[in-house]
């Protein structure tokens, strides 16, 4: 079963399953916020008070989680600078998407409190839906282009016009992303509220679970009659257990352990996918020989010895760093622990000090 990791090196071996392991940190945590973020429209949320509760369950955690998206590619670049370079000078299209979207979902999130206006509200409401969207669909047509390959000549670069990477494993990846983070965004509304809001996302959950994940569950048995091997077929048959079990326990209102199962069930599907890859990083759909693998790709050994050490230190402050941020905000949330909207005050109407210490 694990032939899969014989005669390769063992550094980039290393640097490659870390990696999967960034991503699926990623995919689960940015994951159910960016659900989070589109369920803000008005299909799901039915009032003001309901998107601010929406809001406040991921307040405390949505930019943390993004750390695991910029830890994965600057990850990417030190330890395989060409798989990074090739991925990134082929995609410059989506990816400058991805960045105003990323940016223009962190502005979302500041300024719809800023003034107690409806229209201001509505704006930066639809703005963070949209954005979040596109967000999740754009990282899921990265990840797709990287596992089905891209047209990359001998140098790595890539061959044809500026929309060359426009295949349908662009729709399969993003539209895969984009239902499990809906998945996991009703998974996490049911466990962090109460009341109406709570028992809405879990009936929605129940109802349209199955078909959110329809496209990421082709994608994974896509990758398996493709290039799959024993150990890959082994997570794919997890990651069908771990839905169903997730599937059983939302339906019998066991909220904590759904999202649990939904977490499995991404962790075993994402690494269904990025070992039916390896050997391969980015593989070229011109021709096999062009194919970026963990070796001609990678930085040199000295440099990932040196990763070896960050990453011993770092990663498990960030785990717990994180975990700990989970536990302090762990209550469940509800429309009569929100207060009334209000204007942010205007600076210019506050007392100076001297008048506020003669008062």
């Amino acid at each position: 079963m694990f032939d899969l990791f014989a005669d390769q090196p063992l550094l980039q071996t290393i640097w490659f399953l870390l990696l999967g392991v960034l991503w699926i940190g990623y995919l689960v945590l940015d994951g159910f916020d960016l659900g989070v973020g589109m369920l803000m429209s008005r299909f799901f949320a039915k009032n003001e008070k309901e998107r601010r509760v929406l809001l406040n369950t991921i307040g405390p955690v949505w930019d943390g989680n993004e750390v695991w998206l910029i830890t994965a590619g600057a990850a990417t670049f030190a330890a395989f600078p060409l798989w990074y370079a090739s991925l990134f000078s082929a995609l410059y299209i989506p990816l400058t998407l991805a960045l105003v979207a990323l940016i223009f979902r962190a502005v979302s999130i500041e300024y719809r409190g800023k003034k107690n206006s409806p229209g201001w509200i509505a704006f930066w409401n639809t703005a963070l839906s949209l954005s979040s969207f596109l967000i999740a669909f754009l990282v899921g047509a990265l990840l797709a282009l990287t596992a089905t390959g891209l047209p990359l000549n001998e140098n790595g670069d890539r061959v044809g016009g500026a929309f060359a990477w426009l295949t349908p494993a662009v729709f399969m990846g993003g539209l895969s992303i984009v239902g499990l983070s809906l998945t996991m965004g009703l998974a996490f509304v049911a466990l962090k509220t109460d009341g109406q809001i709570r028992h809405r996302a879990r009936q929605l959950l129940v109802k349209a679970s199955p078909l959110f994940l329809l496209p990421i569950t082709l994608w994974v048995l896509y990758m398996q009659v493709t290039s799959g091997v024993a150990l890959t077929y082994l997570f794919t048959g997890l990651a069908v257990v771990a839905v169903a079990v997730a599937w059983l326990f939302a339906y019998r209102g066991s909220e904590g352990k759904a999202f649990t199962g939904l977490v499995f069930f991404t962790a075993f599907g994402a690494l269904a996918i990025f070992l039916a890859l390896y050997p391969n990083v980015l593989p070229s759909t011109l021709d096999e020989a062009y194919n970026l693998t963990i070796t001609n790709a990678s930085s040199s050994d000295y440099t990932l010895r040196i990763m070896n050490w960050v990453a011993l230190f770092g990663l498990p402050i960030l785990l717990v760093y994180q975990g700990w941020t989970y536990w302090v905000f762990r209550k469940r949330l509800t429309t009569s622990s929100i207060p009334e909207a209000h204007d942010v005050a205007d600076l210019t109407t506050l007392p100076t000090k001297a008048e506020a210490h003669n008062a």
